[in-house]
C-alpha cells in the first residue's frame, strides 16, 4: 500500500486546496495533529504537508529525536520518540523561495498512577463532622484533572484545579462531611480523571481503594438507665453474699470453739475425780 493511502485526511485536505479555481491560492504549510499530548518518555507520529505543488525542501524542526517514516513531494511523515518536557516543533516547506512554516506545541503529561484516600478519623460518633481526604501525588497538566469523592456511587464532592506549571504537582482534595448511621454501609473511595480529549487523546481514570468508616451510635438515656441500674443491683446482691458468708462462718467459727470447751472441761473433772484417794 502507497504511504499516501495510509493519510486518508492529509491526502484528501491537499486534493481539495489543490484543485484548480479561480485566483492565486495561498500557499499553506500543514501539520498533524493539530494538538499533541505524549506521556513521558512516550513517541508521537507528526505529519507535515504544503499545498505547494512542487516545494524544493521540507521537514520537521525539533530538538527531540525524529525518524523519518515516508514522504512524497507534498508531506513527510515523521516520528518523534523519547518526549521528556513541553516542546514547540515546526515542519517547514521552501516553495518557489518562499519559506512556509506550521508550528504545534507538544505538551508532556504524567497520569495518576496512585489515587490515595483518607478517612480522618476512621472512627467517629453519628452526627460529628470526620473529613475525606484524597491525594493524586505527580500529575501533569494540572488543569485538565478532576478529583471526585464518592460516597458508594453517590458524588460528594468534585475538584478541578487551575493553571499549572508543566512539572508534574501533587494534587489534593478535602472534603468536610457529617457522619450519619448508614454511611457505615457504603464505601468511600476516590476517582481521578485526566481529561486529554483537547489534546487528541482520551480521559485516564484511576480510582482509590475503597475504604469504610467505622459508625460508633452513642446508646439512648433510657437504655443507660436500665445498665446503671442492672449493674447496681447485680453489685449490691454481690456484696451483699459477701457479708453474709463472713457472719455465717463467724458464727460457725464461735459455735465450734464452745463445743471444744466443753470437752475440755469435762475431761479435766474426770482426771480431777479421779486423783483423789478412795
Amino acid at each position: 500500500m502507497s504511504p499516501l493511502g495510509c493519510w486518508g485526511l492529509p491526502a484528501a485536505l491537499l486534493a481539495l486546496l489543490c484543485c484548480p479555481g479561480t485566483g492565486e491560492k495561498a500557499l499553506k504549510v500543514y501539520i498533524w495533529p493539530e494538538q499533541v499530548a505524549v506521556e513521558r518518555g512516550g513517541s508521537q507520529e507528526i505529519n507535515c504537508s504544503t499545498n505547494c505543488l512542487q516545494p524544493e525542501t521540507g521537514g520537521l524542526e525539533t530538538t527531540l529525536k525524529k525518524t523519518l517514516l515516508g514522504e512524497q513531494a507534498q508531506w513527510k511523515q515523521y516520528l518523534v520518540s523519547n518526549v521528556s518536557q513541553d516542546v514547540v516543533m515546526y515542519c517547514y516547506f521552501t516553495c518557489s523561495t518562499q519559506q512556509l512554516t506550521s508550528m504545534v506545541s507538544v505538551r508532556v503529561f504524567h497520569p495518576p498512577e496512585h489515587v490515595l484516600l483518607k478517612l480522618q478519623p476512621a472512627w467517629v460518633t453519628v452526627g460529628k463532622p470526620f473529613t475525606i481526604e484524597c491525594r493524586a501525588p505527580a500529575v501533569a497538566p494540572l488543569e485538565k484533572l478532576t478529583l471526585t469523592l464518592l460516597r458508594g456511587k453517590e458524588t460528594l464532592h468534585t475538584q478541578t484545579f487551575g493553571n499549572a506549571t508543566a512539572v508534574p504537582q501533587e494534587a489534593m482534595a478535602t472534603h468536610n462531611i457529617t457522619a450519619r448511621r448508614e454511611d457505615s454501609r457504603h464505601n468511600f473511595s476516590c476517582q481521578a480523571e485526566l481529561d486529554l480529549r483537547s489534546l487528541g487523546k482520551s480521559i485516564i481514570r484511576k480510582v482509590s481503594a475503597p475504604q469504610e468508616l467505622q459508625i460508633y451510635e452513642p446508646m439512648q438515656d433510657n437504655q443507660m438507665v436500665i445498665i446503671i441500674t442492672v449493674v447496681s443491683v447485680l453489685l449490691f446482691l454481690f456484696v451483699t453474699s459477701i457479708l453474709l458468708c463472713f457472719v455465717f462462718g463467724q458464727q460457725w467459727h464461735q459455735r465450734r470453739r464452745g463445743a471444744y470447751g466443753v470437752q475440755a472441761a469435762w475431761r479435766n473433772l474426770r482426771r480431777t475425780y479421779r486423783a483423789q484417794p478412795a
